[in-house]
């Protein structure tokens, strides 16, 4: 019976495995062409662009007054806004992930809101909270305070649309690490400050830094929130996708892609980061990925 059986049972599993392989063939090839197509194609046109009329050209696009002003406003939004992240982030995901309180789940709904509300609508909110015309724009200016197109409004914008990075990183981290390690502390006699950072911190401050990457990439490259908030000034209110938007409807595209290129490597470099960090560290991350 047995040997009856055997050819057909050769047969199946020698079709599955056939069958497996054509599916990971055509699983790669299909990746593979998606990355060729949406990723590396565009990006290989940016740069090809930039260099397109040789380095003195690529260059002279970032000696103008106004690529430099949105390179300085675009830096100077990522570095307050990254760290106002950081703590909110850090906050929300440990009370989210370690205590159970009313209005949780409520909370997490706010955290995710930036991931459904578009850009360019919370932008708008903040017109209309902080323009000439919305709730609080003429006690402002009556105070000499202006925060719609000037650099307090475009803070305000990227840290609505950056806020939930950190968090979502960090959320599911520390909901599997779990609470053993922080009770313990307290059980010797730990207070909440100390667990936190002799225990809670030092456990996920990789995927910390990943959230902090992604937070900074997406500051850095926030276009639709800060294109209303910012009012478009050039050489005061634009930063860098801002300024390659005008340089680009001005037909002046060698510049319009060197200052794309710039953004770009930006990227790039947040990615290297990332990658180096996993290639130094791995058996950490795994270890407290089974944490």
């Amino acid at each position: 019976m047995s040997d009856a059986l055997s050819p057909g049972i050769s047969s199946a599993r020698n079709s599955a495995v056939t069958e497996g392989r054509l599916v990971r063939t055509i699983a790669i090839a299909v990746a593979i062409l998606f990355f060729l197509l949406f990723l590396l194609l565009p990006l290989v046109t940016v740069f090809a662009e930039a260099f397109s009329r040789g380095l003195a050209a690529y260059f002279a696009a970032f000696d103008e007054p106004d690529a430099q002003s949105a390179l300085r406003l675009t830096l100077t939004v990522a570095a307050i806004a990254v760290p106002f992240n950081l703590v909110f982030g850090i906050c929300a995901a440990w009370a989210i992930a370690k205590f159970d309180f009313r209005g949780k789940s409520l909370l997490i709904t706010l955290v995710d809101l930036p991931f459904s509300v578009s850009p360019v609508v919370s932008g708008l909110i903040y017109v209309l909270l902080f323009g000439a015309q919305g709730w609080f724009g003429p006690w402002l200016m009556q105070h000499g305070i202006q925060v719609a197109f000037a650099l307090p409004g475009i803070v305000l914008a990227t840290i609505f649309v950056t806020f939930p990075f950190v968090a979502r990183e960090l959320i599911p981290l520390m909901q599997e690490q779990g609470t053993d390690e922080e009770e313990a502390a307290l059980t010797l006699g730990a207070c909440g400050w100390r667990a936190f950072w002799t225990i809670t911190l030092p456990n996920i401050r990789w995927g910390l830094l990943y959230g902090v990457l992604l937070c900074n990439a997406r500051a850095m490259g926030e276009f639709g929130a800060v294109s209303v908030i910012s009012g478009h000034i050039r050489g005061l209110t634009n930063t860098l996708p801002l300024h390659v938007e005008i340089l680009y409807n001005e037909y002046n595209f060698v510049a319009a892609f060197a200052v794309a290129s710039l953004l770009a490597c930006l990227a790039l470099v947040a990615l290297a980061c990332k990658s180096l960090l996993e290639w130094r560290h791995g058996d950490e991350l795994a270890a407290h990925g089974r944490a």
